[in-house]
């Protein structure tokens, strides 16, 4: 809240330029401020309006009091905790707005109140009328219900134009809001979530992701409420945040078996996901019945040779090799990798997850001459399928280093690990839990990379 004569300052300092000025403009002004509370949002809200109306403060008033009428029969500060002035002064904006601009600012309500990438308006909203998405931020930057940052590349909506605004939709208004913005963002959230290349797009739609799946699910929006939960959880598992991850893979899961059944493919893709965060947290006795229904899932529904097969008998052998079972993995990998090259060829980047995997059990067990050249063979399908700098290089190279390591050959081992160094702190970052591995790495710091974060089909 500002001082008086700071309000009546602000209110003539912006509107200046445009508004229809008049002998008793200070009275005005100071009347207008006290009536707004001296409330910073609703002063500049007020001088954004008058500048696009080229009104007058005593024109204002009496549009701003014929709304305050209107906005106290729903919304009470006693539970809102909001003042009056922000609330009538908010309805005496939306006023202002084109159909365009009003339906945006609703949407926009459902979304965090954390910056918006501007790219998000090149995406249609699906299933809504054709609306110019850019006029209507102009419509609403107008009236200074949002702001745009000084690059021109994100927006901001203020939690309390937010909650104001949800407020004043009924319980109809608001689903068909959520649906559409749920809809919108899940267009937007596009590219592989467990791939870093694609994380530059779909980090600053992150949080929006996760505010809309929490408004959808609490209203009862199935789809693709599930599908969007389970995308952000692949993103936040890439990145190591688990705690994070888990519910919402969970929650992806109960939905999707409630209204697909229990042993539909796309449940078989929640159960492996979440069963990979369950191993990466060494809750492996909790991971492994899920990895195998996952598995009779996927061969019920799609043979014993498909493609989708192989991806979960990897994942169950890990396991069976993290549980030192490896007489029962070394078959199930075989049998993936086998499945792989008669799927995709010999020289595709699911058959190095697949060489990978395997190389790592045979080193295990000592078998270092015959993992050697699977090894360089994972390598050089990465490189060629990813280029020479991606994530997936690095976790090879780091393998093949541990290797030449265990063999004695650490002049060849050492540029190797470096590499793989380099690529995870540009990749993650310092701080990354795989870089901690490329930091410190050894012959027992293997690290396999199977098909655990599929997206979903």
């Amino acid at each position: 809240m500002l001082s008086p004569d700071a309000a009546v300052a602000f209110l003539l300092e912006a509107t200046e330029a445009r508004r229809q000025k008049s002998s008793d403009d200070d009275a005005a002004a100071h009347e207008l401020a006290e009536d707004l509370g001296r409330l910073a949002l609703a002063l500049e809200q007020a001088a954004a309006t008058i500048e696009k109306l080229r009104c007058g403060f005593r024109g204002y008033l009496e549009i701003w009091r014929n709304n305050r009428e209107r906005v106290v029969g729903w919304a009470r500060p006693e539970i809102t905790g909001y003042h009056h002035a922000v609330e009538a002064t908010w309805q005496t904006s939306v006023d202002q707005l084109s159909e365009d601009g009003r339906h945006l600012l609703e949407r926009l309500a459902f979304l965090a109140p954390d910056p918006v990438p501007m790219f998000l308006l090149d995406v249609a909203v699906p299933d809504a009328q054709a609306e110019d998405l850019h006029d209507g931020l102009t419509d609403l930057t107008a009236v200074s219900l949002t702001t745009v940052d000084v690059e021109g590349e994100r927006f901001s909506v203020h939690r309390l134009v937010q909650d104001m605004t949800r407020r004043s939709l009924d319980a109809t208004q608001s689903r068909q809001r959520i649906t559409e913005v749920l809809g919108w963002v899940t267009a937007a959230f596009d590219g592989d979530p467990s791939d870093v290349r694609s994380w530059a797009r779909i980090d600053p739609l992150t949080p929006h992701g996760l505010s809309v799946t929490q408004w959808a699910d609490m209203v009862g929006i199935v789809e693709p409420n599930a599908r969007l939960m389970s995308d952000l959880g692949v993103l936040l598992y890439a990145k190591s945040l688990h705690a994070q991850a888990e519910p919402l893979y969970r929650r992806a899961c109960a939905i999707d078996e409630a209204n697909l059944g229990p042993d539909h493919p796309h449940v078989a893709i929640r159960l492996n996901n979440l069963a990979a965060l369950l191993q990466a947290t060494n809750r492996l006795e909790e991971a492994e019945p899920l990895l195998r229904r996952a598995l009779a899932i996927d061969e019920a529904r799609f043979g014993p040779d498909h493609p989708t097969v192989a991806i979960r008998l990897n994942n169950v052998a890990s396991l069976l090799q993290a549980t030192n079972r490896l007489a029962e993995a070394e078959p199930l990998m075989r049998r993936a990798l086998v499945i792989g090259e008669a799927s995709f060829g010999p020289d595709d980047p699911t058959v190095a997850i697949y060489l990978n995997s395997l190389a790592g059990l045979l080193q295990h067990t000592n078998r270092l001459t015959e993992a050697e050249p699977l090894m360089h063979r994972a390598l050089a399908i990465s490189e060629a399928s990813f280029g020479p700098d991606h994530p997936t290089v690095a976790t090879r190279l780091s393998n093949l280093a541990a290797l030449l390591q265990a063999t004695n050959r650490l002049a060849e081992a050492e540029p190797l690990m470096r590499r793989a160094l380099v690529i995870g702190e540009a990749s993650f970052g310092p701080d990354h839990p795989t870089v901690a591995i490329y930091l410190n790495i050894s012959p027992h710091c293997w690290q396999p990379l199977t098909g655990w974060s599929r997206r979903n089909p």
